[in-house]
């Protein structure tokens, strides 16, 4: 069995969600993670993050339900409300970040969220993927050169591909998948121990 992370890095309820993952994490740490990313923004809804008026209202609310911060860096980028948020932009990111360090995959995740939602930097640009690598003692330059290689194309829209195979339909979703059976243990907002007891239900 392993567990499945799916996520979308411009995903405010993923951010919210990091700490259960983390946790989740620690207290299996025999259980491989997989982590793979939706397509939230992409197409049509590829556009200005001011199109997207609710924004700060699901902000409130994730901070309230979820203890999530959302920092100066990220309340700027609001603010000025021309920032495109680009869900395979990033899918190539987390993609590169993998392939650097597949062990890590989720820990990683998180930190780009926290590049995003509290830092503000842009999960578009080559700079943001050279300093998250930099900072997790990871190699840089071959991190840049993955997210900038047309294999990173391809890694996204695998990922988009398995999210749809798995029935992934909103953004956080874990799921526990052993051989053809999947099992949903959080999609949205879940504590680890009720992660734990729906894992524990599966044993």
């Amino acid at each position: 069995m392993q567990l499945v992370y799916a996520f979308d890095a411009f995903c405010g309820w993923s951010h919210g969600f990091s700490p259960t993952l983390r946790e989740v994490v620690s207290r299996h740490p025999d259980l491989p993670v997989e982590v793979i990313c939706g397509g939230l923004f992409t197409g049509s809804r590829r556009v200005p993050i001011r199109e997207f008026g609710h924004v700060q209202d699901a902000n409130a609310q994730i901070a309230e339900l979820t203890g999530a911060r959302f920092g100066e860096g990220y309340d700027r980028l609001i603010a000025d409300g021309s920032f495109v948020m680009d869900s395979e932009a990033a899918a190539r990111g987390v993609a590169a970040l993998r392939r650097a360090a597949p062990d890590r995959s989720a820990e990683l995740a998180g930190t780009l969220q926290r590049a995003f939602y509290v830092d503000g930097l842009s999960l578009s640009e080559a700079a943001t993927y050279r300093k998250v690598a930099e900072d997790a003692g990871l190699d840089a330059d071959a991190v840049v050169a993955a997210f900038e290689s047309p294999e990173a194309d391809d890694a996204a829209a695998d990922d988009f591909r398995r999210c749809a195979d798995l029935g992934v339909i909103g953004y956080p979703t874990l799921l526990a998948v052993d051989g053809g059976s999947v099992t949903a243990l959080a999609r949205g907002r879940a504590t680890a121990d009720e992660v734990d007891r729906r894992l524990a239900a599966l044993s």
